[in-house]
C-alpha cells in the first residue's frame, strides 16, 4: 500500500511474501468498503471502488473478502471514516507524508506522533513537508501484463504525462484530474492494476546511506503497521 518510488518499489518486492498479509488484506478492506460506502457499490460505476478492488485483486485478497468488505458498506452507518494527511520529518530529517483513513482522529493523530517521535523525527503541520512534493495521478501495472515498448504507446494515446519502467512494475504518470479518464483507457487492453491513486511524487529525491537505510525502513515499517495508516510517502532514495 505504502509510498511512491523507491520505498513502493521495496514495499512491492517484499509484499509477495510479507508474513504481514492479513494486514494488507485489512487495510485494502477498508478502503473497499469506505469507496463503497461513498460511491456505487457497483466498481463498474465507481472509479474509487474499482481502483480498491483492482489493487486487492492484485495482492490476491479471495473474492469472498473483496465481496464482503463491499457487503459491509450497507452495514457501517455508524461507522464514520475520514482520509487525514500528517506530515513530518523521520529520521535523518526525511520528509514524510502519512495518509490515513480513520474513524478516531485523536487516536490516531497520538499514534502517528508517538512514532515519529520515538524514531527521533518530528511531526510538523499541514504544508511542512508536503512543499516537497507534487501530487500526481499514479497507475501502476505489473510488468507480466504488458511490454515496456506497447504501455508507453498505450498511456500517450490515453493522455499521460509520463510513463517508466522498473524491472517490477510500469508506473503511468498524468494529471490528478486525468486519472480516471487515463484508467478507464488503458482497461481497454488491461484488466490487472497494481494501484491507482493520487500520490505525493518527490521534487527531488535524497540519497542516505546504507547505515540510515535500516533505520528508515524500520521507522516506515512501524508506520505501515498501524492500522490506521494508508499510504506513506517520503523524498528519500535509497543507494543500492
Amino acid at each position: 500500500m505504502a509510498g511512491h518510488s523507491h520505498w513502493a518499489g521495496i514495499k512491492h518486492k517484499k509484499g509477495k511474501a510479507d508474513k504481514q498479509r492479513s494486514k494488507i488484506f485489512s487495510k485494502l478492506s477498508k478502503e473497499i468498503t469506505v469507496a463503497a460506502k461513498l460511491g456505487d457499490k457497483d466498481p463498474a460505476i465507481n472509479p474509487r471502488l474499482r481502483s480498491a478492488v483492482q489493487a486487492a485483486r492484485s495482492a490476491n485478497m479471495p473474492k469472498d473478502n473483496i465481496a464482503r468488505a463491499i457487503d459491509k458498506s450497507s452495514m457501517s452507518n455508524q461507522l464514520n471514516f475520514e482520509n487525514l494527511r500528517y506530515e513530518g520529518f523521520g529520521p535523518d530529517k526525511v520528509a514524510v507524508i502519512v495518509e490515513t483513513l480513520t474513524d478516531n482522529k485523536n487516536r490516531t493523530a497520538s499514534k502517528i506522533r508517538t512514532i515519529f517521535q520515538k524514531s527521533g523525527g518530528s511531526l510538523g503541520t499541514q504544508g511542512s513537508a508536503s512543499h516537497n512534493f507534487t501530487q500526481l495521478g499514479v497507475i501502476k501495472i505489473d510488468k507480466k501484463e504488458i511490454s515496456e515498448e506497447d504501455i508507453l504507446e498505450l498511456a500517450i494515446e490515453a493522455g499521460a504525462n509520463e510513463c517508466k519502467s522498473d524491472k517490477e512494475f510500469h508506473e503511468i504518470h498524468c494529471s490528478i484530474n486525468d486519472i480516471y479518464n487515463v484508467k478507464k483507457d488503458l482497461e481497454k487492453k488491461i484488466s490487472n492494476f497494481i494501484s491507482t491513486g493520487i500520490e505525493w511524487v518527490p521534487l527531488n529525491a535524497v540519497e542516505i546511506s546504507e547505515e540510515k537505510k535500516k533505520e528508515l525502513i524500520s521507522f516506515f515499517e512501524t508506520l505501515e503497521n498501524d492500522d490506521d495508516v494508508q499510504n506513506i510517502y517520503s523524498n528519500v532514495k535509497f543507494s543500492n
